[in-house]
């Protein structure tokens, strides 16, 4: 299935959960609200993806005087792999971890944590950014992006509808389908389905993104030695970040949380590791 196939089924299915979140929230009246929030998503993800996404991770730009080597790198990486030179921003966390995110690599940004670039050396640094420079130039970032657009936006319709409870509205709407019971399970349920689909799209394009990443870079050493250390620091500090924004970083920056651990969006990083050292020539 091709990235644009995948990326019209993410708006479908995420789209059909606003409209029946909607539904369970104001009946009729709010499924035809939630559809025209849900056009107004994915217009606004696709044309302004990084920056949606820029702005829920708190990062910021850097310019080449302030990361001449953290630009050097990326430069080189571009122009190895034949895209433009994506936007380079850093985001401010102590938890070493890296995104790509827009909606085509001629409307790319990637972004390293502050952690990442005190931890690593310059090998790892180049094995991590030429993973997400794979991920910009395979076209994985639109889909992640929508996703986190999306499943951000239910989670937060999903927290409207809570507070709606809480305050007794709701409760005597004939339209809702199934009544107050059906808006409480909906409730529970639209951000679980989201993050579900966020895990079917994510995991299999990281492997890619792997192997793709290697082969630029000129050697999967330095992503694999990155990964072990990446990881073990997510263990034990995890990023302060929304669970809707998490697939989109290299590894799951909510590994420390052990109820968000259960829906990682990424492969296992023993599997990842292993795959980039069998690739070693």
């Amino acid at each position: 299935m091709t990235n644009t196939i995948k990326t019209w089924l993410l708006m479908g299915v995420l789209t059909v959960l606003l409209v029946l979140l909607g539904r369970a929230i104001g009946g009729t009246t709010g499924a035809f609200t939630f559809f025209l929030i849900a056009l107004a998503m994915n217009f606004i993800s696709y044309y302004f993806s990084d920056t949606l996404v820029i702005k829920m991770t708190g990062s910021y730009p850097v310019s080449e005087a302030e990361a001449p080597e953290l630009y050097s790198i990326v430069r080189n990486l571009s122009l190895k792999a034949g895209i433009p030179m994506p936007k380079i921003y850093i985001t401010p966390s102590p938890q070493p971890n890296a995104f790509a995110t827009g909606r085509n690599p001629e409307h790319a940004a990637v972004a390293v944590t502050e952690g990442l670039l005190n931890l690593l050396n310059r090998q790892e640094i180049e094995g991590v950014l030429a993973h997400e420079i794979a991920h910009i130039k395979n076209r994985d970032i639109l889909i992640g992006t929508i996703a986190a657009a999306m499943a951000g936006a239910i989670s937060m319709l999903a927290d409207v509808f809570r507070w709606g409870l809480f305050f007794g509205a709701n409760r005597d709407d004939e339209e809702s389908p199934g009544g107050f019971i059906a808006g409480i399970v909906m409730m529970i349920l639209a951000p679980i389905a989201a993050l579900l689909v966020q895990m079917a799209i994510s995991r299999s394009r990281e492997y890619l993104a792997d192997e793709t990443g290697a082969k630029i870079a000129g050697s999967p050493v330095g992503l694999a030695e990155a990964l072990k250390k990446l990881h073990a620091y997510s263990l034990r500090l995890p990023m302060e970040v929304s669970p809707a924004a998490s697939h989109m970083f290299i590894v799951n920056p909510l590994n420390g949380r052990a109820l968000m651990a259960l829906f990682s969006t990424h492969p296992p990083i023993e599997d990842r590791i292993e795959r980039l050292y069998a690739m070693r020539w």
